[in-house]
């Protein structure tokens, strides 16, 4: 096991005493954060050159699960923020050091919804927008955005989306955008940026980080680079999802141990709810396990230096959304045995139920354009590049 899989189970009583906190607060406590760095989640796909680990991304996705298994929230940053590391590990090799030369544990938020603009100017960008959901946003140092080209009028010259990379003093957090139902621990608060300037070097195309197109360009030839965005960087937001779902069965049984029926039995001999939970529990692991076993094929296949195919990867995006839905379902159906005493909001329960629920409306989770694309692709027609 991961050294890093070690110290979330060696902290995880930990992170349980800290999610009600994270959701009262809205972010994580600083508390919090400061464990996740000893921890070194973040640096799990983060180059070791820089003080991470390079790890497997199955060893990275199985980290996510633990964490969010114990809280909803860390989990959930964590699995967002520790896939920055990889992307920006093939960056311009001048960024990578302004990045992590004197902190390896320097974090770095998002989103990447292109809603910024930005306009050509000598060396670089100026750069405007606002965007919503950047989760764990408090805690980071750095943000990449997404942002489309304009011209000097403002309008579109290239379709593609762009990342551009700001430091913390160049973005402001919008600390009042963020009341949620669920997921509110992770702080996945607005941001914007005004008229800032952005030097060429920290921009670039993310249909760059597939097939190891970008880390070609600054010397890497690790299998973790070669690995294609379109697909690790969904799988960690399902990753985490599914920690949540691991999570909610865990408090289930927790609680269920010594309840009591309205009857005066205890629940563990009823039968109902017995075969409720062992449908849930194995629909929960078939989920966990189907995600990690398409990776480590994946991995396996670029590791042997054959590049993934279109089909290979959308037959992993839709494995991975119905491995979500399926747990999701499970964890509605343990949460409506659960009795009244799982509404109450210092029952883990029901914070994991809202999580879950919340998650699923991250577009990684959306299934229908999964779903077509894998039909689609199956009968030989053109897919959507924006669906997988």
């Amino acid at each position: 096991m991961h050294e890093v899989r070690t110290r979330i189970a060696e902290s995880a009583e930990f992170f349980r005493d800290h999610a009600l906190e994270a959701d009262d607060l809205g972010r994580l406590p600083d508390a919090v954060a400061k464990e996740l760095r000893r921890i070194g989640i973040i640096r799990m796909l983060q180059p070791k050159e820089y003080g991470g680990y390079e790890a497997h991304p199955v060893e990275f996705f199985e980290a996510v699960m633990d964490l969010g298994a114990q809280c909803g929230a860390s989990g959930w940053v964590a699995g967002v923020v520790g896939v920055h590391p990889w992307q920006l590990g093939q960056w311009d090799k001048r960024f990578q050091e302004e990045l992590w030369g004197s902190d390896p544990d320097t974090w770095i938020a998002s989103p990447y919804a292109p809603m910024g603009r930005a306009r050509r100017v000598e060396g670089g960008y100026r750069f405007s927008g606002r965007w919503p959901f950047s989760s764990g946003t408090d805690h980071c140092d750095w943000i990449i955005l997404g942002g489309l080209m304009v011209d000097d009028d403002g309008n579109v010259t290239d379709p593609e989306p762009y990342n551009f990379v700001l430091p913390r003093s160049d973005y402001t957090i919008h600390d009042d955008s963020w009341d949620v139902i669920g997921l509110r621990g992770s702080g996945s608060k607005d941001v914007s940026v005004h008229d800032k300037f952005i030097p060429d070097y920290r921009v670039n195309k993310p249909t760059n980080f597939n097939d190891g197109v970008q880390a070609a360009r600054v010397g890497r030839d690790e299998a973790l680079y070669q690995l294609p965005f379109g697909t690790i960087f969904p799988a960690a937001i399902n990753a985490a999802t599914l920690g949540l779902a691991q999570g909610a069965l865990n408090a289930f049984v927790d609680y269920t141990r010594h309840r009591v029926s309205v009857k005066g039995g205890a629940v563990v001999g009823d039968t109902t709810q017995m075969v409720t939970l062992g449908e849930a529990a194995a629909d929960i692991r078939a989920s966990r396990l189907a995600l990690l076993d398409d990776w480590s094929r994946m991995y396996d296949e670029v590791a042997a230096g054959r590049p993934t195919t279109q089909t290979q990867r959308i037959e992993m995006r839709a494995n991975s959304v119905r491995a979500v839905r399926r747990a999701v379902d499970a964890v509605d159906r343990l949460f409506m045995n659960a009795g009244g005493g799982s509404l109450q909001r210092s029952h883990p329960l029901q914070r994991f139920w809202r999580d879950m629920h919340a998650g699923m409306n991250h577009i990684c989770s959306v299934a229908p354009p999964m779903y077509l694309a894998w039909s689609r692709d199956t009968f030989g027609l053109d897919v959507d590049p924006l669906g997988w």
